[in-house]
């Protein structure tokens, strides 16, 4: 049973609320359908830099304002840019939010994006860049994301490149914000010691409708999915780079077969997460060939992404990724036995206890969920979890960890 109260108000905002009276703090979590996947193609990076450019005032609210209002009165606040939202969240004592949250839906809604603002935050995000360009994980990363999805905005990074921020203007990231920062693209999740009448009347009185609608904003490329037709290999060398990485990657489904991801969730555990999954047990801790693997599944809205990475010595890359498709192939041939099934169900289902203790897990939980699909899918996971058979699981592996279609991206010090 979903714990939370959904409200759909008249303006199209969601809101999601859940009282917990034995604590005396509230956060208020708001999530907006405007990550880097709404981005037009000109306008790439401007997901990323408009969050940047939230806090910088409106009309009504100079830029600053915000910030000291809320740390004066002992609160936080944060905010991070995703491909499929940008989410932004404010912690606070409970008798402060009636206070606190009209500023940040004034924000939100009316931001101003002042010219002298936007090139002085600009400077900040192209440094944000060449920060991101001299970490090796980042590199590697992004190059294996563009690689799996080649024609997708998942392919992209989220924060743009230098060039292309240069070409955009304070008028054009105006009119991504009144295209998409609209009440009806948003889901406000407020969880602790507020009531729901108290919480549905400061919605309401919060977020009203801002300016119209922006009709000149570019519409996005509808893209197909991708397809992995083979294996698609490529190799960079770095300078200064200690420790080869070997990363590989495998296309799941979207949110909408959330059935499919949670048993793919489960076989990312089982191979390689704890010294006695099957990776880390044979590769690191009897064979020794790699310093460290794991694997990893990130549920996504359009498609989803299973990865494994390791970190090894150069001479050693064509070895394990060659140990690595043969354990898919085992699992594919030979299945899975339940004690491992039950390990893994037993890990999965304990971190997601361990991860909806406090108000700000459960905010980010709903939110997440309502964003991608609907609020009440974020506390199925566990009974999901637990469904799962071997038989299932190994069909699960035939169907998406084939040893033959995969993409890897491997980092060697040049």
């Amino acid at each position: 049973m979903f714990p939370a109260s959904v409200f759909k108000l008249d303006n199209g905002l969601t809101l999601i609320h859940q009282e917990i009276a034995t604590t005396p703090v509230v956060v208020a979590d708001i999530w907006v359908r405007a990550g880097a996947n709404f981005e037009p193609e000109p306008w790439f990076g401007m997901a990323h830099f408009l969050e940047h450019m939230i806090f910088k005032g409106t009309a009504r609210v100079p830029p600053g304002v915000f910030d000291q209002k809320i740390e004066n009165q002992g609160g936080l606040t944060n905010a991070a840019t995703s491909y499929d939202y940008a989410h932004y969240s404010l912690t606070t004592a409970s008798l402060h939010l009636e206070e606190t949250l009209p500023y940040m839906g004034e924000l939100l809604l009316n931001a101003a994006i002042p010219e002298d603002e936007f090139t002085r935050e600009r400077d900040v995000v192209l440094e944000e860049i060449r920060q991101a360009h001299d970490d090796p994980d980042w590199i590697g990363f992004h190059a294996l994301l563009s690689s799996v999805y080649q024609h997708h905005p998942y392919g992209r990074s989220i924060l743009g490149s230098e060039e292309e921020l240069m070409k955009q203007s304070p008028e054009i990231m105006r009119s991504f914000h009144r295209a998409h920062y609209q009440p009806e693209n948003m889901t406000v999740v407020i969880v602790g010691s507020v009531a729901a009448e108290s919480a549905l009347k400061l919605a309401n009185q919060t977020f009203v409708n801002s300016a119209e609608h922006c009709c000149d904003c570019p519409q996005k490329k509808e893209v197909a999915k991708p397809v992995i037709p083979g294996i698609r290999r490529h190799e960079l060398s770095l300078p200064r780079l200690e420790v080869a990485r070997l990363l590989m990657a495998w296309i799941g489904p979207g949110v909408e077969q959330l059935d499919t991801c949670c048993g793919l969730d489960l076989l990312s555990v089982l191979l390689a997460q704890g010294r006695t999954s099957r990776l880390v047990r044979d590769l690191r801790e009897e064979q020794q060939l790699v310093q460290g693997i794991c694997s990893h599944f990130s549920l996504q809205q359009d498609s989803s992404l299973f990865t494994i990475t390791a970190w090894l010595e150069p001479k050693d890359v064509e070895r394990v990724e060659s140990l690595i498709r043969l354990h898919l192939q085992d699992l594919i041939d030979n299945g899975i036995r339940e004690q491992e099934i039950k390990r893994a169900q037993r890990l999965l289902c304990n971190d997601f206890a361990f991860s909806t203790e406090t108000p700000n897990q459960l905010a980010g939980l709903y939110g997440y969920y309502n964003t991608i699909a609907q609020a009440e899918l974020a506390v199925a996971y566990p009974s999901q979890i637990q469904f799962f058979d071997a038989k299932q699981l190994q069909k699960l592996a035939q169907e998406y960890l084939s040893p033959n279609h995969y993409v890897v991206t491997v980092l060697k010090p040049s």
